[in-house]
């Protein structure tokens, strides 16, 4: 099994757009969506994201900026880490994602998870950081 990111991509008010009845079906769907990702053991993560933030860049003379998080209407809202066989696997396990009943304006990136740099061998850490 490989490693996969299913980035969510959505408008940031689409969740306070749907009724409150509708939020509520929405999140029991994605209660089911996880179990069954979680019995099927592809389940790694899953976050739903806030609807806030910052974005930091750095210019060539070495400052920094930290602008608006939102420059347009979508941002990232939650993110799956799964275990799929492949790119397909994750695609149709993606497809199965609740938001895409409940938003017409959802979308989901599908990527695949480096594991190892292949110039230097470098193997990333797959464990949390300890916090000491």
């Amino acid at each position: 099994m490989k490693e996969f990111m299913l980035l969510i991509r959505n408008e940031i008010d689409s969740f306070s757009k749907l009724a409150p009845d509708k939020q509520q079906e929405f999140l029991q769907a994605c209660m089911v969506y996880i179990k069954s990702l979680t019995k099927n053991g592809n389940l790694i993560s899953a976050q739903p994201m806030e609807r806030q933030g910052k974005i930091i860049t750095r210019s060539q003379d070495s400052s920094w900026k930290d602008g608006p998080f939102i420059e347009s209407k979508e941002a990232i809202v939650g993110y799956y880490h799964i275990l799929a066989k492949d790119l397909e696997d994750a695609i149709a396990i993606a497809k199965q994602n609740p938001e895409f009943l409940f938003s017409k304006t959802a979308r989901i990136e599908v990527r695949p998870i480096k594991m190892k740099e292949v110039s230097t061998g470098f193997v990333y850490p797959k464990e949390e950081a300890k916090v000491l």
